[in-house]
């Protein structure tokens, strides 16, 4: 125990795992289920809209294959919820430092609840109507998924113990896997449903029955599912207390801090009312986000934790968002002609749960077991470098991978990219913001982090959109320019991921160490300074 720590921050560094350890990774961990069933359950519908929305009646046959979404309305439906993701995460971490991590988890929760709902109502027959009244719903729904970022991650990391904090952190993290798994396993088997009792041609034997009238129901059921485990946590967020770290360090409330930690913790702890005046008159807790301490302190993190979060995200949503366009180059999934509406929507879903399956959740869970292990800069970095390896293994020889006896060995390697992703910087950019700023800049900190990942995510969700096109005008989506194709498309992303491992080494290393020691609130000390007197190193040595 450092010599100024309070005994109720001390008290839960180094309290072993329990219960509330327990509950805490469940409430925060179905918000991240939510978050990431409703960010990536749109890119399982997007043909389904388009083909209900924008196929001629009169004259289908005109470009010889279903309706797709013209490219801005594509572009709009998959990025205005990353979008709203990016305002919220800004607010919502700024104003998690403000009035509390308890006070303002609630809010993100409702908001989350009411826009899944209500971007499955999508009122109007006219397809203007359905698509503004989605995108309208969805920017608010990422909105409040945006505040789910730094509130989870920082609620996680101040009631952790130091010596499994990351793993706990990681866990709450891993259930964004499940969420995109969720995702199309609902689909699976709303899409199967529908298929079975609304039996239908293909597109090319039979344009007008091949989308049965109620498949419009079934892109309305899969993103309002959302609400359900959102609503299902509301109540146990709003049983549990503020943090101790926040009610001690930022709102100065030492008595409550005990109070709550001794309920929790089931144990008896001093309040310690003079330590916590005397800590907060030391100039460092004192000094503000835009001030030159912090920058001298801090900058150089801040940095790091942006830089990579955008990196990674570039890479990460640009995956997501076409990969189904993969899955169609290998033939997992076939010409939209060859299949009906609820066909399509089965086969994306079927694709996108094999690859959740076996690649992106086992990574997420690799992260929880080996982070308190290896450390977060080892993962990170590891997981840059095998990420840098696959896409260029992928995008250098593609036409290879093309060719029908190498499917499987694509798909491998596909899979791998996932997994390293995951094991790796996608787990670490949302950890370590959460331990290494002060408590009382934390939930901001890592806001500005995560919406700088946001900001990568709307480069990869509408960028990659049109450079992913093929470079033959024939092959196009239709709407769409030419693009670089999906073979160059890849090796830019190998770039990418080349230059975010170059920007981890910003990043420290906060393993074993209380989140006090990590940024100096306890003694004076801590946090990088200009003369290298930092605790907390860069790199591992």
């Amino acid at each position: 125990m450092a010599k100024n720590q309070l005994g109720v921050l001390n008290a839960l560094d180094v309290a072993k795992t329990q219960w509330y350890h327990f509950t805490a990774i469940v409430i925060a961990g179905m918000g991240f289920f939510t978050d990431a069933y409703d960010l990536f359950c749109v890119s399982l519908v997007t043909k389904l809209l388009g083909r209900i929305y924008y196929t001629v009646p009169a004259i289908p046959n005109v470009t010889g294959k279903p309706g797709s979404l013209p490219p801005n309305v594509a572009d709009a439906v998959n990025g205005v919820a990353l979008c709203g993701t990016l305002a919220g995460q800004l607010f919502f971490g700024w104003l998690g430092d403000k009035l509390g991590r308890k006070k303002v988890y609630g809010i993100t929760l409702i908001l989350m609840v009411v826009c899944s709902i209500g971007s499955g109502l999508s009122f109007g027959k006219k397809r203007e109507g359905v698509i503004a009244t989605l995108c309208f719903f969805r920017f608010w729904l990422g909105f409040g998924i945006g505040g789910d970022y730094p509130l989870s991650a920082t609620i996680m990391s101040e009631y952790a113990n130091k010596k499994t904090r990351g793993a706990f952190i990681a866990a709450v993290f891993a259930m964004q896997g499940f969420g995109i798994l969720g995702g199309g396993i609902v689909a699976l088997i709303v899409s199967s449903a529908f298929r079975n009792k609304y039996d239908s041609p293909s597109f090319n034997e039979n344009p007008g029955l091949s989308l049965p009238e109620q498949s419009d129901y079934v892109w309305r059921i899969i993103v309002m599912f959302g609400a359900v485990p959102a609503a299902l946590t509301y109540y146990w967020r709003m049983k549990m207390p503020e943090t101790a770290r926040y009610t001690a360090l930022v709102a100065k409330n030492a008595k409550q801090a005990a109070a709550d930690m001794s309920m929790v913790l089931q144990v008896t702890l001093d309040a310690e009312e003079e330590k916590v005046e005397r800590m907060a008159q030391e100039p460092s807790n004192s000094f503000g986000l835009f001030s030159k301490e912090f920058a001298k302190r801090h900058g150089r993190h801040l940095l790091g934790t942006t830089a990579t979060w955008f990196l990674l995200d570039i890479a990460f949503y640009s995956q997501n968002l076409f990969q189904k366009d993969i899955f169609s180059a290998i033939g997992w999934i076939p010409p939209a002609g060859s299949m009906s509406a609820l066909d399509e929507v089965f086969k994306i879903a079927k694709a996108q749960t094999l690859i959740a399956l076996c690649s992106t959740v086992p990574g997420y869970w690799f992260t929880v077991a080996f982070i308190d292990h290896l450390g977060r800069f080892t993962i990170q970095l590891m997981g840059f470098f095998f990420m840098t390896v696959f896409m260029f293994a992928i995008g250098i020889p593609y036409h290879h991978w093309t060719l029908k006896p190498n499917h499987l060995g694509f798909v491998v390697m596909y899979s791998f990219t996932f997994f390293f992703a995951n094991f790796g910087p996608n787990a670490t950019t949302f950890i370590v913001p959460a331990e290494i700023f002060p408590a009382r800049l934390r939930s901001t900190c890592h806001g500005i982090s995560a919406a700088c990942g946001k900001a990568g995510a709307i480069v990869g969700a509408f960028g990659f959109l049109y450079a992913a096109q093929s470079q033959d005008p024939a092959k196009v989506d239709a709407g769409y320019p030419t693009g670089i194709g999906v073979k160059n498309s890849l090796i830019a992303l190998g770039c990418i991921n080349f230059l975010g491992m170059l920007f981890t080494f910003l990043v420290p290393e906060p393993k074993g160490k209380s989140l006090e020691e990590i940024t100096g609130e306890d003694d004076g000390e801590g946090g990088e300074t200009e003369t290298g007197t930092s605790r907390t190193r860069t790199a591992p040595v």
